[in-house]
C-alpha cells in the first residue's frame, strides 16, 4: 500500500534536505515565506513542519526571531551518538529472527557498493548505500516506534560534507566503517543478537567517533 505524504510531511522533508545539503546552515533563520512560495503551499503546513523539527531538536524557536537552525555542539553530538548506538543496536537485535537469506544478500550487495563508492570518491553515493545497508534490518524491525525515534536522531548527522581537502584520510575512515558493516553482517548470519547489539553500541556508534564528524 502506497503511503501518501501530507503537505506538512512534504515541507518537513524539504527543510531537512535544505539542512542536509547546507543550504540552511547553523544559526540561520528559516524564512517561512520563502518556503511557502518555493513549495506553493500555505503557511500552515510550513508552521507545522517547523514545530515538528523544533521538537526533534533540529530547529530552535527563538523569541522575537522565529525558527533558527540549531547548532549541534560536540557534547550534544556525543550524547546523540550514544542514543543512536543504543537504539540501532536494539533495532538490529530485534530484526535478527526475522532476517531471511534475501536480506543478508541485500546487505552484502550494499557493502560491496559502498566499497565501490569510496574507491571512486563518489561520497554522495556512499551516503545513499550506507543508509540503504542499515535500512535493510531497520525496515523489518518489529518495533516501529523505536525505528522512528532512531531515524529522527540520525537526521542530525546527515549533512553532506566537502571531502575535497582530505580525500585520502576520509577514504581510509570510510573503508574502516564499511569493514564494521562486514562484521555486523557476520553477526547477523550467526544470529548473535547480543553480540550485534553490543558491537553496534560500543564500536560502530562509538561516541569518540564524533570527533571525526564535521558538525
Amino acid at each position: 500500500m502506497k503511503e501518501y505524504l501530507s503537505l506538512k510531511d512534504h515541507v518537513y522533508n524539504y527543510i531537512v534536505e535544505q539542512i542536509n545539503n547546507r543550504t540552511l546552515i547553523a544559526n540561520s533563520k528559516v524564512n517561512e515565506n520563502v518556503i511557502s512560495e518555493a513549495l506553493k503551499v500555505s503557511r500552515t503546513p510550513v508552521r507545522e513542519a517547523l514545530i515538528q523539527l523544533s521538537s526533534e531538536g533540529l530547529l530552535e524557536n527563538v523569541p522575537r526571531k522565529g525558527f533558527v537552525i540549531k547548532d549541534l555542539t560536540k557534547e550534544e553530538a556525543r550524547e546523540t551518538y550514544f542514543i543512536i548506538g543504543a537504539l540501532d543496536g536494539l533495532a538490529a537485535s530485534l530484526a535478527v529472527p526475522l532476517l531471511s537469506e534475501k536480506h543478508l544478500k541485500e546487505m552484502e550487495f550494499y557493502i560491496q557498493s559502498i566499497d565501490l563508492a569510496i574507491n571512486t570518491e563518489n561520497f554522495q553515493m556512499y551516503h545513499k548505500m550506507q543508509e540503504a545497508f542499515h535500512g535493510v534490518y531497520q525496515s523489518i524491525c518489529p518495533n516501529k516506534s523505536l525505528v522512528n525515534l532512531l531515524l529522527k536522531s540520525q537526521k542530525k548527522f546527515l549533512k553532506t560534507f566537502d571531502y575535497s581537502d582530505q580525500k585520502e584520510a576520509m577514504k581510509k575512515k570510510l573503508l574502516e566503517t564499511n569493514n564494521e558493516h562486514r562484521e555486523m553482517l557476520e553477526l547477523f548470519r550467526k544470529g548473535d543478537s547480543a553480540g550485534l547489539e553490543s558491537f553496534m553500541k560500543d564500536v560502530h556508534w562509538d561516541i569518540d567517533k564524533v570527533d571525526m564528524v564535521p558538525l
